[in-house]
């Protein structure tokens, strides 16, 4: 580990993933005018700069998160800048919407690559960094679709769905090392998440969805930039919570992500409750 200034030890480094537009920009922007230094991560590092505004505590990066060995570079050259990481943000991500039978593998795929194993990518490559430090935060941008599926969202909640299960599992796993993990799932925010530059709708081949596909992309591309959460307070309320000692395991991120959190919960305690007597009663009868 190279030796740095004491003027770039003393702050808190933040890596961030996405950082080129919407959500990510809105994070490095406030991580910035908290008095942080910033890695900011892109497929474009002038797009992110331009984005995210010069700053001598800000190193623009390429990275593609689907590529582990990027990953690699990505880290290391945080490292050889800043000393250290302490804030991991995955927040790269982009969007497949359709129904299953007309998203082709290969884009259902190409989710999975990039929503759920880029930030597994990204955090492989931190993980030694932070163990060796025996601290920092992994904030995993997760999504009210990886609490609740619903249609046109197989390929997406998939990735999301496994995002969740893989941060939860491995929160115990680096707790001994001081390394915490926060899962974020936003609700509708206006980012530029339903945007043609990051989503993409399967074609329309069989007739039995074709009015539901109609119908459902053009009522999403009617909220494209009518979204009602704020990014800059998410960004904001991000920045709270990643100074405390024990940050939430999950964030329910906008009243509407509050409401699915409380649906969830309600409907799971239903289905336990509505066949409790059948499901308590499939042991060996020696157990």
């Amino acid at each position: 580990m190279t030796e740095q200034n004491d003027n770039v030890t003393e702050k808190k480094v933040w890596f961030i993933t996405g950082a080129g537009r919407g959500m990510g920009t809105d994070i490095a922007k406030a991580a910035l005018a908290a008095g942080h230094a910033v890695v900011a991560t892109g497929r474009n590092p002038e797009k992110v700069t331009q984005a995210v505004g010069a700053s001598e505590d800000l190193l623009a990066l390429k990275l593609d998160v689907t590529d582990p060995a990027a990953a690699e570079a990505a880290v290391q050259a945080a490292v050889d800048r800043f000393g250290r990481i302490d804030v991991l943000v995955n927040n790269a991500g982009n969007f497949y919407a359709g129904f299953f039978e007309e998203i082709t593998p290969e884009d259902f795929r190409t989710q999975i690559e990039t929503t759920m194993f880029g930030p597994m990518n990204v955090t492989r490559a931190a993980l030694p960094v932070l163990r060796a430090q025996r601290s920092g935060l992994l904030v995993t941008i997760s999504s009210t679709a990886g609490i609740a599926g619903g249609e046109f969202l197989t390929a997406y909640a998939a990735s999301k769905f496994g995002v969740e299960g893989w941060a939860e599992s491995l929160a115990p796993e680096v707790a001994p090392f001081g390394i915490r993990t926060m899962i974020v799932e936003p609700g509708f925010f206006r980012t530029e998440l339903l945007t043609p530059e990051s989503t993409q709708y399967a074609e329309s081949t069989i007739e039995d969805y074709a009015e539901r596909t109609r119908q459902t992309v053009a009522a999403w591309r009617s909220m494209d930039g009518q979204q009602g959460g704020d990014p800059a307070k998410l960004a904001k309320a991000l920045l709270q919570l990643a100074e405390l000692n024990e940050p939430p395991l999950r964030f329910a991120a906008g009243a509407d992500a509050v409401g699915v959190f409380e649906a969830r919960a309600k409907e799971l305690q239903e289905q336990a409750d509505a066949r409790r007597e059948l499901s308590s009663n499939l042991a060996h009868e020696d157990a």
